[in-house]
């Protein structure tokens, strides 16, 4: 199952056509990412992250998301240039897409039925509850920041909330786990 997510044709922010193929034999935290929520503090300590155990073989892959309270407005140059700008990310991003509903992208509805529930899900879920948000499948994408660890074979091993920060022991221990196999 894992080869299927290799071949699912991606565009990087820059235009440029791409695959997870790239980034074959590599541990891969895939992340819907935003640039006006208030989890977008996160992508510091995802390039911290990145930074840190890149060497190792760890690959943090951002996907600007438009699904959640129009977070994430621009086009794919103002995404990259905020990126850029505010928090310094060299991780690799890639185009705009939909992780959820009829427009799903290909990639996010392997990740998600490879692994329909995340790590840490309930107390972000109740959050969200108290803005009248209620997702009605339990297994969909709940919100922006939502990571999904990806073994070096192409597997799904993990899925983590989206207040589950990147320093969270939770995540390290998952990554440090991937990360040491062969």
């Amino acid at each position: 199952m894992g080869a299927a997510l290799y071949d699912i044709p991606l565009k990087r922010i820059d235009g440029e056509n791409s695959s997870l193929s790239a980034y074959r034999g590599k541990v891969l935290l895939v992340v819907n990412v935003a640039s006006k929520c208030g989890l977008t503090p996160q992508y510091e300590g995802l390039e911290s992250l990145y930074q840190d155990k890149r060497a190792q073989g760890l690959e943090v892959l951002g996907f600007p998301a438009n699904n959640f309270g129009g977070q994430e407005p621009g086009s794919d140059a103002e995404i990259s240039e905020f990126c850029t700008l505010k928090f310094d990310v060299h991780f690799p991003m890639f185009s705009k897409i939909s992780v959820l509903g009829q427009d799903q992208h290909p990639l996010y509805a392997q990740l998600v039925a490879q692994q329909p529930a995340a790590t840490g899900d309930g107390p972000f879920r109740e959050k969200l509850k108290t803005y009248g948000i209620d997702p009605a499948n339990a297994s969909d994408v709940l919100w922006n920041f939502e990571k999904f660890l990806v073994g070096r074979d192409g597997a799904v091993k993990g899925r983590f909330s989206p207040d589950i920060a990147a320093d969270d022991p939770r995540l390290l221990a998952a990554i440090d786990a991937e990360l040491a196999r062969a």
